[in-house]
């Protein structure tokens, strides 16, 4: 079998900011490092002999499985001519465009919200004068990012699953999901907060849902893809072994399409959840959705920002836009933009028991995300693909005409629309 080594075909890295996805890992050479994450492919016989010998991280079965190995290990492997090897990379964190007055990673705004609906809550709401949110109950969702702070007030008692996928030397670790990033923590909140039981606090769009807060990114944003397509795989197993609706919200992306992460979302949509992902922070330029927002099987959200333009909301320039092929034919194609919601100057929970006020399609994902779990928990009967139609056929009602590239009906800025409560 022709040896051959891949490096950056798997970058994955959170959209977060103007500037989603780096590109400054690829090509490196490898003798710099102490170990290397790999994929191995081969002959069934011959992967039994390399699990055997090097440990197994995550088996994807046909598709091979990846494990951590030193140098020696890893040359080794090389020069094991019945063994395809390829490199899991990894990208670092862009930093997020935050509209606060403060830096990640310092004390944020204040003890108590500026405001507990913020903006996105009350347009995606379609109520200016609403002053608290409900919905989602039985609908859980997992969220993939850099952990939750889970016991923030606004978020207290809807952790129902913490798990770490980025230890060195277990693929996955029950019982901790700690974000010392932010980026996970503002995500669930825009999602499910609840307000507090003092109801002081902020709410998310669903706040009767049950939180699956899956740490697959470190606390400075980087993340394997390997272990961010097991967690898509263990959401919805778990979705299977309990019986549960899940809806798997992915704030990040990647420039390129990584095959174990694709093959992940397949699954999970095969197994009955619905994969909500960030369009990218890539924009205004035709075709320069991420994935995994940019696969059939998975919705991608644009960004709207709180500015009015033909009557409508604008798709921030930030936002990554889709194919111009293929406006105008509602139909889901790869690199298309499906949904649009709030995503410039949102403010939500933050990673130090705060709040905080960030922009990006990581915000809009979660805003799709809760309104998802807020329309299926009052429709248990439906499947993921009832429920995808629905939000397609509400995206339809409030058709987006501001911003570059946005038209009347589906265009590849904003996708169908803007789906909304009512």
């Amino acid at each position: 079998m022709k040896k051959r080594k891949k490096f950056g075909a798997a970058l994955l890295a959170l959209s977060m900011g103007l500037s989603l996805f780096a590109s400054g890992a690829y090509g490196q050479a490898p003798d710099s490092k102490e170990s290397y994450r790999v994929i191995i492919k081969g002959p069934s016989s011959e992967k039994e002999k390399a699990k055997h010998d090097y440990g197994v991280r995550w088996d994807f079965g046909a598709e091979g499985f990846t494990t951590e190995v030193n140098v020696k290990q890893y040359q080794a492997l090389l020069n094991n001519k019945n063994l395809d090897i390829e490199e899991v990379p990894k990208v670092q964190l862009v930093r997020v465009e935050n509209t606060s007055q403060n830096k990640i990673g310092t004390t944020a705004i204040t003890s108590l919200p500026n405001d507990r609906t913020p903006w996105g809550i009350q347009a995606i709401y379609n109520d200016p004068a609403i002053t608290a949110t409900s919905g989602g109950a039985g609908i859980k969702i997992a969220v993939l990012d850099t952990g939750v702070y889970i016991n923030h007030y606004d978020l207290r008692g809807s952790g129902e699953q913490c798990k770490d996928f980025t230890q060195l030397f277990s693929s996955m670790v029950n019982g901790s999901c700690t974000d010392r990033n932010g980026h996970g923590t503002h995500v669930a909140g825009t999602a499910l907060a609840h307000g507090a039981s003092d109801g002081l606090g902020i709410y998310g769009v669903a706040p009767g849902a049950k939180l699956w807060a899956y740490k697959v990114l470190t606390d400075s944003g980087s993340g394997y893809s390997d272990d961010i397509a097991g967690a898509i795989r263990h959401a919805a197993d778990e979705a299977v072994r309990t019986g549960s609706k899940v809806v798997i919200s992915m704030s990040l992306g990647s420039s390129g399409k990584d095959t174990m992460i694709a093959s992940a979302v397949d699954y999970a949509y095969n197994k009955g959840t619905l994969v909500v992902a960030a369009a990218g922070n890539d924009g205004y330029t035709a075709n320069t959705i991420g994935y995994p927002g940019a696969l059939v099987n998975a919705v991608a959200v644009a960004a709207l920002e709180n500015v009015q333009q033909n009557g409508t909301y604008r798709v921030a320039d930030f936002s990554s836009r889709g194919n111009t092929a293929t406006d105008g034919d509602f139909i889901i194609h790869e690199r298309d933009v499906e949904i649009s919601a709030p995503g410039r100057d949102i403010q939500s929970t933050w990673y130090d028991g705060n709040y905080n006020t960030i922009s990006g399609t990581s915000m809009a994902t979660p805003h799709v995300s809760g309104l998802a779990a807020k329309i299926w928990s009052s429709n248990l009967s439906w499947t993921n693909k009832q429920l995808r139609s629905e939000l397609q056929r509400r995206a339809k009602l409030y058709d987006i005409k501001g911003g570059y590239g946005s038209t009347t009906g589906d265009d590849y800025a904003s996708g169908f629309g803007f789906a909304r409560v009512k």
